[in-house]
Formats: structure tokens, C-alpha cells, sequence
């Protein structure tokens, strides 16, 4: 064991940039991959491996510490881009005060109250001050992967993804004014420059982020960009409005990068699916290395050395300061009790804070070196002066060399409470589910009602969608929720709420619907958990290449044995029901063929809580659990 721990050793010490940087990814994606097979936050994973590689291997020391932090501060970039892509004004129609209050009045009260509890911990006021504007943040790295597994309500989503993306920028620019005002120390135009560094800052991101949505926006719609460069002309658009930002303005792009990816994502006209596929999964991938490798710059002495204070500053955030913003930013908006309890029980923080805090910390050492070569060359009273300010920024410097591991465990923390514990909350609360087995179907014909009533029965939530009036009303006349929508639509596509839905089943009577619809959810809902019936004209699956739809653009087919709408329509007429039955040692699965026959379709296996769609690659156990199932009349049945 000595012998092969020393071997891993000697590899990782060997290791050039590009080995390493293949490995972080490669190790990222698997965390990834794992975090999703078990059901836990991917963040936790990622911290805790980048932890144990970065004894290993230190990033800083492999790729260079200024190399790393421009990869840094390009990757956080493509991130947040990603993310303002979706924020769409319409999800926020019935929302737009308690975004606007969160956004504002809860970062206000958020930044004083960790300015205050940093400075009960120990830290001087002008660190406080920074840990503050650093840790209003919460940010779509940490918010996403939570929604994706939460997937709460449609109002909850909006308000946390609005809120995620808009303050990591404010967070950013806040760290900004708080360095510049230390530096500027305690000079009257100090309030001045601050002011005018803000109104620079806004100016330049609104100008060039606007500017350059204008100009990209008028470029696609004349079609002067092909498809296939679409992602990556969006991608390095934004990669070039960061780095043109910063140089204008320090620490301006983030904001920049926000406000170009808010307005070309609210663009009726421009099609935007391909650059949001393809940023998502360089955000899915970024986040992945950048937690890793920022959580490999952090030593474990320094984590035990922050532990007492660090434990007792996430307490003071999650039971005081969280809740205090949340409750006090949304007084006199229209946020249910629910939401709000929830909303105060909900603010990991993510990269952008490791990003800022890590940058901040060279950023105080280089001031005082700086400050440190001007006492020595100046004279007289200057020179003392120089000196005083040097030895007050190097003592500021070592405490802001603490906000590295302290904001690591912040992050750990505040991932592991909010992410494992939000689940339960929510659900507690009715606004999501930890476990969501609800089933979906599209197309509300009589045998689809039959089989909705039947999972009803069973305590499975369903939801029917047509576009018919008369089928709408049918079903909520049977006890069936039912949403009168084309699911084609603008509304079915992005405002659907899908809150507790697992599965969707594409049943209309029309062939091409169920394709688009089942390849549209799949990326919602996940390919594994969406279906359709079998084209009317291909019932047996004979089709040549030339007639059957190409395997990416369908679903799989569902029931067993297949059946496609118009066979299911005429069982029904021939006076098959619907039927769910307990499958038992004295009454198996076998059993049950046996007595009702051939024709027999089953729809349906409910193992305890779980609800799975019956194909005919799924094996279907002989007993101990339930099967809903079409089966002949009586007279019929064998």
C-alpha cells in the first residue's frame, strides 16, 4: 500500500499543465456523473476531490497562479453568460418586485449583516466590509444543479435563478468599491471616487453589453452567421465583452457579461436553443474543473486554523442573516408564506465567491508591497506615512489570506445544509418534491383519462395537457387536473410548471406532435423519463429508413406490448378497462396474463412509491408490486 501510495504521489508531482488539466476534467465529470447516480449536491463532490487532489497537486504551482486566475475569471464569465441567457422577463411577469427587492434591499441588508458578524468573529471593519460584498452572492453554479434536482415550482425556480445570477455581478463590483475604498483610505473625496467608480462601472457594462447584443443580434437576424458557429460566435462575444470590461473598468465584466446575455436571452426573434445547449454544457463543464482546482488551492492546516470562527460565521448565516434578508427585502410583496420560508432557507454560495475571495487575497498582499516600495523611496513625513500605511495594509493582507479557507468552508457548508436539507423543506412546504413521480400525459382521449383516474387512485400525481376545450373540460369533470394549452406552445415549452413530474407520455392522435413534444421535454425532464406512442403508420416497427423517424428525434415507445393511439382507441370501443391489480405469490404476473389473455397492454408498475412506464425492454417482477394495465372484458379474458 506504502509503495502504491507513493507511486500516486510521484505521478501527481510529475504532472505537467496539460496532464493535470486533463485529469481535473476528467475527475470533475465523474464527480458529476456520481453526485447524479446517488442524489447529492455534484458541488460537494467536487470540493472534497479537488480538496484531497490539491494535496497532490497544487494548482498554483502547476499551471501558474496568474495563468490560473485568468482562466478563472474567463471561465466565471461563460458561466454567468450561461445563465443570464435563460433569465427571461416573461418568467418573472408576476414577480418582478420581490426579484427587484432581492436584488436590491436584500443584498443591502445581507451586506451589513455579514459585515457585522465578520467583525464579531474577529476581522478588522474594512475585511468585513469585503467579506460582505463577496458572500451576498449565491450564484447558478450552485443554484442550478439544485433546481435541476429539486425542480420546484415555476415562481420558486425564477426568483432563486433571478436572484442567483443578478447579485453574483453586484457581489463582484461591491468587493470592488469595498478594496478601492481601503486603498483610498481615509481622504475626503473618498466617497467621490467610490460614487464615480459605480457609475463608471454601470455605464460600461450597459454600454457595451448592450451595445454588443445590438450588433450580434443584427448579425444573426441577417443570417451573416451559420448555424454551426452560433454557440461559440455567442460564446466568444461574451468572452471578449469580459476582457475589453475589465481593461476599461476593473472588475467590471461580470456585469457586462450579465447584462449582454439578459437582452440577447429576452430577443423574441432570435433562436437561441443552440447557443444555450451549447453554453450549458461548457458551464456544466467549467464548473466542474473550477471547483476542483480552487478547492485544491486550499490547505487543510488552514481550514483547521478558520474551523472554530468559520463553523460559528456559517451558523450566524444560515439562522440569522439569510432569513433576516429574505424577510425584511420582501415585506409588501406579493411572496406566499411558503416561498418566503423557503427562499430563507436557501443561499449556497458557489464559484463566483471562491473566484472574488481568492483574487481579493493577492489583491491586499500586492497593495502593500506596493505601498511598502513607496515609504522606502520617499522621505520626512511621507515616508512614515507610506510606512503606516504599508504595516495597516499588510495586517489587512493576512486576514484577507484568511477568507480563502474561511469561505471554502462557508461554500462546503452552505452546499451540504441548503443542498441536502432544501428537499425536504420544499416538500414540506408543497412546493416540490424530493422524490417526484408525477406522470404527464399530452393528449386527453378516453383511455388516457382511464388510465389517469387509475394512477390517481393510486396516489400518483397526473396532468393532462390538450389543446381540445371539450377534452379539458372532460377531464377536470372526472377529477382529472387538466391544462388547456397546445404543448407546442410558448407557454407549454417554458411556463409549464412541471413541479412533482417525472414522466411524460406523448399520446396525441397526431405522429409528428409526440415526436416534437417528447424531444422538446427530454431535455427537461431527462430522455429516460419521456415516451410517446408508436407512429399509426408503423405499428410493427417495419418501416424502411426512408419512411421511420430518425432514432434522435423520438422518444421510446411506451406500454407493453406498443400500442399506438388509434389500436388504444379501439380496445377501449371494444370494451377494454383499465385495471390495477396487486401482484402477489398467489397471484403473480404470470397469473395475471393467464387470466386476462393476449391482448392484454400493460401501462403501468408501481414498486412502493415509484412509478416506472412498462416498455418491452423493462422486466416487470412476478410479484410484490402493482401493475395498472388494459385489459380485455370479462367475457373475453381467458
Amino acid at each position: 500500500m506504502q509503495q502504491i501510495w507513493e507511486r500516486i504521489t510521484e505521478a501527481f508531482a510529475n504532472l505537467d499543465p496539460t496532464g493535470y488539466l486533463a485529469l481535473v476534467a476528467v475527475v470533475a465529470i465523474f464527480a458529476q456523473w456520481l453526485a447524479w447516480r446517488v442524489k447529492v449536491p455534484s458541488i460537494l463532490l467536487l470540493l472534497v476531490i479537488g480538496f484531497g487532489m490539491g494535496q497532490l497537486a497544487n494548482p498554483d504551482d502547476v499551471l501558474g497562479r496568474e495563468v490560473l486566475f485568468s482562466g478563472v475569471t474567463l471561465a466565471v464569465g461563460v458561466i454567468l453568460f450561461e445563465g443570464a441567457l435563460t433569465l427571461r422577463f416573461r418568467d418573472v411577469r408576476d414577480l418582478g418586485r420581490p426579484v427587484f427587492r432581492l436584488c436590491t434591499v436584500t443584498v443591502a441588508i445581507t451586506w451589513a449583516l455579514i459585515t457585522v458578524a465578520a467583525w464579531l468573529v474577529g476581522f478588522e471593519w474594512e475585511i468585513a466590509l469585503l467579506v460582505g460584498a463577496i458572500l451576498v452572492v449565491t450564484g447558478p453554479t450552485v443554484i442550478g444543479p439544485i433546481l435541476r434536482t429539486l425542480r420546484p415550482t415555476r415562481r420558486v425556480a425564477s426568483l432563486l435563478t433571478w436572484e442567483g445570477i443578478v447579485v453574483d455581478p453586484i457581489g463582484a463590483v461591491l468587493a470592488v468599491l469595498v478594496f478601492q475604498g481601503v486603498l483610498l483610505g481615509r481622504g475626503g473625496d473618498r466617497l467621490t471616487t467610490l460614487l464615480g467608480t459605480l457609475g463608471l462601472t454601470i455605464l460600461v457594462a450597459a454600454v457595451l453589453g448592450l451595445g454588443l447584443g445590438v450588433g450580434l443580434e443584427l448579425v444573426v437576424k441577417h443570417n451573416k452567421i451559420p448555424d454551426f458557429l452560433l454557440g461559440v460566435s455567442f460564446v466568444g462575444t461574451a468572452v471578449a465583452a469580459l476582457v475589453v470590461s475589465n481593461a476599461i473598468q476593473s472588475e467590471s465584466g461580470l456585469l457586462t457579461v450579465t447584462v449582454l446575455g439578459i437582452y440577447l436571452g429576452n430577443r423574441k426573434d432570435l433562436h437561441l436553443r443552440p447557443v444555450e445547449e451549447f453554453s450549458e454544457h461548457l458551464q456544466v463543464l467549467f464548473v466542474g474543473v473550477l471547483f476542483v482546482i480552487l478547492a485544491g488551492r486550499v490547505a487543510p492546516a488552514d481550514v483547521v486554523a478558520v474551523a472554530p470562527t468559520g463553523l460559528l460565521f456559517v451558523l450566524i448565516l444560515v439562522v440569522v442573516v439569510r432569513p433576516a434578508g429574505v424577510l425584511l427585502g420582501l415585506i409588501g410583496t406579493k411572496v406566499s408564506k411558503e416561498e418566503r420560508h423557503l427562499l430563507a432557507f436557501m443561499a449556497p454560495r458557489g464559484i463566483v465567491a471562491a473566484a472574488v475571495t481568492s483574487i481579493f487575497g493577492l489583491e491586499f498582499t500586492s497593495a502593500a508591497d506596493k505601498a511598502r516600495e513607496a515609504a522606502i523611496l520617499a522621505t520626512g513625513d511621507e515616508a512614515d506615512a507610506l510606512s503606516g500605511r504599508a504595516d495597516n495594509l499588510f495586517q489587512l493582507a493576512g486576514q484577507a489570506t484568511e477568507l480563502v479557507p474561511l469561505v471554502f468552508l462557508v461554500i462546503v457548508c452552505t452546499v451540504a445544509l441548503y443542498g441536502l436539507g432544501v428537499g425536504r423543506l420544499a416538500e414540506r412546504l408543497g412546493l416540490a418534491t424530493t422524490s417526484p413521480q408525477g406522470v404527464l400525459f399530452v393528449g386527453g382521449q378516453k383511455w388516457v383519462l382511464e388510465v389517469a383516474l387509475a394512477l390517481k387512485g393510486a396516489g400518483v400525481p397526473v396532468t393532462v395537457v390538450t389543446s381540445e376545450y371539450e377534452k379539458t373540460a372532460q377531464a377536470r369533470r372526472v377529477g382529472v387536473d387538466a391544462v388547456l394549452a397546445n404543448i407546442l406552445s410558448e407557454f407549454a415549452v417554458k411556463d409549464l410548471d412541471l413541479a412533482g413530474t417525472r414522466t411524460l407520455i406523448a399520446a396525441t392522435s397526431e405522429d409528428e406532435v409526440n415526436f416534437t413534444a417528447a424531444r422538446e421535454f427530454s431535455q427537461v425532464l431527462g430522455r429516460a423519463n419521456v415516451f410517446q406512442l408508436p407512429r399509426d403508420d408503423n405499428p410493427g416497427g417495419t418501416a424502411s429508413l426512408r419512411t421511420e423517424a430518425a432514432p434522435h428525434l423520438t422518444a421510446r415507445a411506451c406500454f407493453e406490448p406498443p400500442r399506438t393511439n388509434t389500436q388504444l382507441k379501439e380496445l377501449v370501443a371494444a370494451g377494454h378497462q383499465v385495471k390495477h391489480t396487486k401482484l402477489t405469490p398467489r397471484f403473480t404476473l404470470d397469473d395475471f396474463r393467464r387470466t386476462w389473455g393476449q391482448e392484454t397492454v400493460l401501462l403501468f408498475v408501481l414498486d412502493g412509491g415509484e412509478v416506472n412506464v412498462v416498455t418491452d425492454r423493462i422486466r416487470v417482477p412476478q410479484h410484490g408490486v402493482s401493475v395498472i394495465a388494459l385489459v380485455p372484458p370479462e367475457s373475453v379474458a381467458v
